[in-house]
């Protein structure tokens, strides 16, 4: 009669719990949990519940699956009072119903008491692995709508990441499951498969992946790379997303916990910027890949460009670095950065407006934002969150000096912050998060110890909070400027070198009246 003395104490638990959740009259809900929370944790320790999982199992005497069900019922009505109950009911609820919640949960059998529990246990270990508290369910809903990268054969010791972390491949990797729609930077190391140590430059591609969508590579041992061929073959495809269950296993989840961050890094930059500012072979390298300008394999190909031959003695070092073959940059490989303006002012401008176009950027900005981004002036910032992911990440020192220039000339344009308000308000933001990446000593330079970034930034603030700016904005900098002043120690008030006389230029024919 064990199992009809518990079922008859749960049963009155459970139409009490049942009363107090779906009554549409008042309830006392003090009354109700003085008078009955007692018989509650009476009947759940009598129920071993209280106790570890290997006492409960040996001490458990009315194994009945009746009993589980009711522990899955009371289970689930501890949740609808949080999700119900609040104000004062709340705060009376609340330490009664949360302890009955984890004896039940932390103690019962978990393949009897959690629904389920048996197929999502390995979405549990997935939602430990992306590093994240995150619940069975949330799991297998990101692992169903999520999109998934399929990379076979990718060698053990790989240097693989995704968007802002990395992994070192293991023999099991087959590719990444439940990565979030939108934009993401993939990258990756090759391993010499001999030694296992030493690592070949950083690669990586930007992808704009959609909900459930499957792409799949396979490693090319010859190019160290992966190849996307395949992703084209819909069959290949289609049977790949038949079989995603079983591959589940071996893909690693995405890194949620690193998510804020480059969402941060990247919210302004589209598909559409991406895809403009990738190369052409669809590869961003560390290392740029060049080519001879001209081939000159043989001798007389020497002597037909009237260069000396390899086989005399050089007579100084300037004549051997003029025999080194001049490079370039392989045609496809280049990043398509925008080209910054070299001439910052009109044609047929007057010495003062060259003297002007000098000192304020806008012109330049201007004719930079006609040409490229016309219907849409702040996808600027999209190029500028390109340039900085393409070398925190990528280790592109290109996309470094890109940044430069760029950031060079959006702060010093001071008509441009007059007519683009949510173009500046942007920056700032952008800004804010990326100089969170690095050191503050990063930007000084080695040689004359000036620091570019301090010194940028002060004509930015000078401009931003000078007269006839918008006031949200002038309102912004100086936000952005006590914060870094605060947190790197930066010194904004020095007078700075710039504010010498401009010498410039002038145009040929142009002279000073």
């Amino acid at each position: 009669m064990c199992v009809s003395r518990y079922l008859l104490c749960l049963f009155v638990v459970t139409v009490f719990l049942v009363s107090i959740t779906y009554s549409r009259g008042k309830c006392n809900y003090s009354e109700i949990l003085s008078s009955y929370k007692e018989l509650i944790f009476i009947e759940l320790l009598n129920l071993n519940m209280t106790g570890p999982y290997s006492a409960y199992k040996q001490n458990d005497r009315c194994p009945s699956g009746k009993i589980q069900h009711i522990l899955r019922s009371i289970y689930r009505m501890t949740q609808l009072f949080k999700c119900q109950s609040k104000g004062k009911f709340y705060r009376e609820l609340r330490w009664p119903v949360e302890r009955m919640g984890q004896l039940i949960k932390q103690n019962c059998r978990h393949a009897d008491t959690m629904k389920g529990q048996k197929k999502t246990s390995g979405l549990n270990k997935t939602a430990d692995m992306a590093g994240v508290d995150m619940d069975p369910e949330l799991a297998r809903s990101l692992f169903e709508e999520g999109a998934t990268l399929v990379l076979l054969g990718v060698p053990e010791g790989t240097e693989l990441g995704m968007d802002y972390k990395s992994w070192q491949v293991g023999p099991r990797f087959r590719g990444v499951k439940m990565i979030p729609p939108g934009l993401h930077f993939l990258h990756y190391s090759s391993v010499d498969t001999q030694s296992g140590v030493e690592m070949g430059p950083k690669m990586g591609l930007f992808l704009y992946l959609q909900a459930r969508e499957v792409l799949l590579a396979q490693w090319n041992q010859k190019e160290e790379d992966l190849d996307f061929s395949a992703s084209q073959n819909l069959e290949e495809i289609s049977r790949v997303k038949a079989g995603l269950r079983e591959l589940d296993p071996f893909l690693g989840p995405y890194p949620y916990e690193t998510m804020r961050k480059w969402v941060s890094l990247t919210d302004k930059l589209t598909q559409e910027v991406a895809s403009s500012l990738q190369p052409l072979s669809g590869r961003i390298m560390a290392f740029s890949d060049v080519v001879p300008e001209l081939h000159l394999t043989h001798t007389k190909d020497r002597e037909e460009h009237n260069l000396p031959r390899n086989d005399t003695e050089c007579q100084s070092m300037r004549e051997g670095l003029e025999r080194l073959p001049r490079m370039k940059l392989r045609p496809g490989t280049e990043i398509r950065f925008s080209d910054i303006p070299k001439q910052t002012y009109p044609e047929g401008a007057t010495p003062a407006q060259i003297t002007q176009c000098s000192i304020d950027l806008s012109y330049a900005l201007d004719c930079l934002l006609e040409k490229q981004y016309k219907q849409e002036p702040l996808h600027v910032l999209g190029e500028l969150q390109f340039a900085f992911v393409c070398f925190l990440i990528g280790n592109v020192y290109e996309g470094f000096e890109h940044w430069k220039r760029l950031l060079t000339l959006l702060c010093r344009a001071e008509t441009a912050m007059h007519k683009r308000c949510d173009l500046y308000l942007g920056l700032i933001a952008v800004l804010y998060h990326q100089l969170g990446e690095i050191p503050p000593d990063f930007f000084v330079d080695i040689v004359s110890q000036d620091n570019f970034l301090t010194s940028t930034l002060q004509e930015f603030f000078q401009f931003a909070t000078g007269p006839g700016v918008d006031g949200t904005l002038r309102k912004r900098a100086e936000k952005f400027k006590a914060h870094l002043t605060k947190k790197f120690r930066w010194n904004f008030e020095v007078d700075p070198d710039d504010c010498a006389p401009v010498v410039v230029e002038l145009p040929e024919g142009v002279t000073l009246e």
